[in-house]
C-alpha cells in the first residue's frame, strides 16, 4: 500500500507518519518505538524516515481521520449500489471517482486538492528510486565448508566469499533476489533461482575450489589420455555408461586416474585393460586388480577358450579312466 501511495504521488517525503498498527510498529513507545522490520527496509529503500504517532493521541492524526471520512463520502458511498465482476473494474471506478474528488474546488479556497499539491507540496518530494520495493523474508544459515549457504525455501545453494566459511549469516530474499549478510554487511548478492541447484559467483571461490568448476567429461578424458591407451578407453566407457547425468562419474574417473601415483602408469594401463575385458567400469574393480597384482594374469574366460586346461595337473587328481 505504501509503495503504491508514493508511486501515486510521484515522489517520496522526508518522513512518513504512521499509526501504531503491527504491520508498521512492532512495539509502540512514547520515546523510541520499534519499527517493523519490513517497514524499516521499505523506508531505507525509499530514503525516508518512519515517525509513528503517539499512542492514545488522536490529535496527531486528525487530518487523516477527516480525510478517511471524506473518502467514504465521496468515493465509497457512490459505489454501494454498483456491482463489479472483477477487481480491475472496481479499482478503475475508484480511480475515476478519486480523480474527480481531487479536482473538486474547496468551498473557501479557490483551488482544488490537486492544484494545491502541484503548487505547494510537490516541490518538497524527493524522486522515486529506480526500482520498486519488494517485500523481504529472512532466514539464518551457516556457511558450509565448500563456501555455500543452504537456502531452504528452494532447497538450493548460494556461494559466499570463502573467508566466511563456518560463519553464521542472515539471508534476505525476495521474489527475484537473494542477499547474504554477515554482521549487517552484505557479502553476497544473487539472482534467485527456484531450481534445486548451486548458484556460484566465481569471485567467491577459493583457489582450491575453482578447479572443480572445470570438471567435465572432456576434462577427465584429456587427463586419462596421458596415462595410457586403455586408461583413456576405460574413462570414456565410464561416461558412456551413464551419459544422461555424468556428474557422479567425475569422482570415479578422478579416482582411477589418481591410482597412477601409487601404482604407475604402466600397471594402471594394464589394470584398465583387464577391467575392460571383464566389462566392469568401476573404480573398485581397477583398484582391486592393482591391489592383488592381477593386471598381468589372464582372465578365466581366456583360460577356458585356450587349449591349456584350467585345472593344473596333480598326482592326487584322478583322470576319466578312474570312473569307467
Amino acid at each position: 500500500c505504501m509503495a503504491n501511495c508514493l508511486k501515486f504521488y510521484g515522489g517520496v517525503p522526508k518522513a512518513i507518519v504512521s499509526d501504531n498498527l503491527k504491520s508498521a510498529v512492532q512495539r509502540a513507545s512514547k520515546y523510541e518505538p520499534i519499527i517493523n522490520r519490513n517497514f524499516k527496509e521499505f523506508a531505507r529503500h525509499y530514503d525516508c524516515v518512519i515517525n509513528p504517532t503517539r499512542t492514545y493521541a488522536p490529535q496527531d492524526k486528525a487530518l487523516v481521520e477527516n480525510a478517511v471520512q471524506l473518502a467514504y463520502q465521496r468515493i465509497y458511498y457512490p459505489l454501494r449500489n454498483m456491482i463489479f465482476f472483477t477487481l480491475e473494474e472496481l479499482n478503475k471506478e475508484i480511480r475515476r471517482l478519486l480523480e474527480g474528488y481531487n479536482q473538486c474546488l474547496f468551498q473557501v479556497k479557490q483551488s482544488s486538492r490537486q492544484e494545491l499539491f502541484q503548487r505547494v507540496e510537490r516541490q518538497y518530494l524527493k524522486p522515486l528510486p529506480a526500482s520498486d520495493y519488494e517485500l523481504k523474508q529472512y532466514r539464518r544459515a551457516k556457511v558450509q565448508k565448500m563456501g555455500y549457504v543452504y537456502f531452504s525455501p528452494d532447497k538450493s545453494y548460494y556461494s559466499v566469499p570463502h573467508r566466511y566459511i563456518g560463519k553464521h549469516t542472515s539471508i534476505h530474499f525476495t521474489k527475484t533476489t537473494v542477499e547474504v549478510y554477515y554482521n549487517y554487511e552484505r557479502i553476497a548478492l544473487h539472482k534467485r533461482s527456484f531450481k534445486t541447484t548451486y548458484i556460484t559467483n566465481q569471485n567467491h571461490l577459493a583457489s582450491t575450489h575453482k578447479a572443480y568448476n572445470n570438471w567435465s567429461p572432456a576434462y577427465f578424458k584429456k587427463k586419462a589420455q596421458t596415462k595410457g591407451e586403455h586408461v583413456y578407453e576405460f574413462v570414456c566407457g565410464m561416461f558412456e555408461h551413464d551419459a544422461t547425468y555424468p556428474e557422479p562419474m567425475y569422482k570415479r574417473a578422478n579416482g582411477v586416474i589418481l591410482l597412477s601415483k601409487q601404482y604407475g602408469n604402466e600397471r594402471l594401463n594394464l589394470a584398465c585393460k583387464r577391467a575392460l575385458q571383464a566389462g566392469s567400469y568401476s573404480y573398485h574393480s581397477v583398484k582391486n586388480i592393482l591391489k592383488n597384482g592381477l593386471e598381468q594374469e589372464a582372465l578365466q574366460t581366456e583360460l577356458f577358450e585356450g587349449h591349456r586346461p584350467h585345472i593344473p595337473k596333480h598326482n592326487n587328481i584322478r583322470g576319466p579312466k578312474a570312473y569307467q
